[in-house]
């Protein structure tokens, strides 16, 4: 205890250098944007799936079908040659076709079959029977829409004419555009991306946070996604 009549002596709190704390921060942020431009630079390296592939893939499942709107026959066939065209030591597939998941992106409302999915490539079938609409989002990956069953239209300005997809076309959507899309009743795809993945999941589930509230689906999106790209990393699929 202090004596009488004398004040305890003040400890002076020393604060950094805002100069030096901004310098720091200035370094950390060019060593990680040097990094991601390095990376970007060779992920292609790390790609499994081919774009050309694919669309011959959704092709033969089109005409192996019984009928021109025989989802569920061509989901089986995709994700059947998937699984024995690449072997499990190459990459992680998700089998189940009956492990579907309501999505809510852009505006637009589905539901997805999550065959794939890992830092720089995910494969889903996504589609609904009802039709919808809304804003393909603006990524960090290429974006490859293979129509299965149904038609979608696309639109992108200043071209202010409507592009057609019907059933065995691809839409490409190179990463850095977006467009406004409509899938028509009843309108099922095989879509791949190829980049950065994780930095497209929160367009995935924005809506989710903002209007819909659907933290069921919300859980399973993640918990599905989170699966299988921890599957992936534990073989070496980045």
């Amino acid at each position: 205890m202090a004596a009488k009549g004398k004040t305890a002596p003040t400890v002076k709190v020393q604060q950094g250098n805002p100069l030096t704390k901004w310098f720091t921060r200035a370094v950390v942020l060019l060593v990680f944007l040097a990094t991601y431009s390095w990376l970007d630079t060779i992920k292609d390296r790390w790609y499994v799936f081919n774009p050309k592939s694919l669309h011959e893939l959704a092709q033969a499942a089109i005409a192996a079908a019984p009928s021109p709107d025989d989802t569920t026959f061509m989901v089986q066939y995709i994700a059947a040659n998937l699984t024995a065209t690449y072997p499990s030591s190459q990459i992680a597939l998700n089998p189940n076709t009956s492990e579907w998941v309501i999505s809510n992106a852009g505006g637009a409302m589905g539901a997805m079959y999550i065959i794939h999915a890992s830092i720089t490539e995910y494969l889903i079938i996504f589609g609904t029977p009802l039709g919808t609409e809304g804003h393909t989002g603006l990524h960090t990956a290429d974006d490859y829409f293979n129509i299965l069953v149904g038609e979608q239209w696309a639109f992108a300005p200043p071209n202010l004419e409507m592009e057609r997809y019907p059933a065995g076309s691809v839409h490409h959507l190179p990463r850095g555009y977006m467009k406004q899309y409509k899938m028509h009743e009843g309108c099922f795809a095989l879509e791949y991306a190829r980049g950065w993945i994780p930095l497209m999941l929160p367009f995935g589930l924005a809506d989710v946070l903002s209007s819909t509230l659907d933290y069921v689906s919300f859980y399973h999106t993640a918990r599905i996604t989170g699966r299988e790209i921890i599957k992936n990393l534990l073989i070496g699929k980045i």
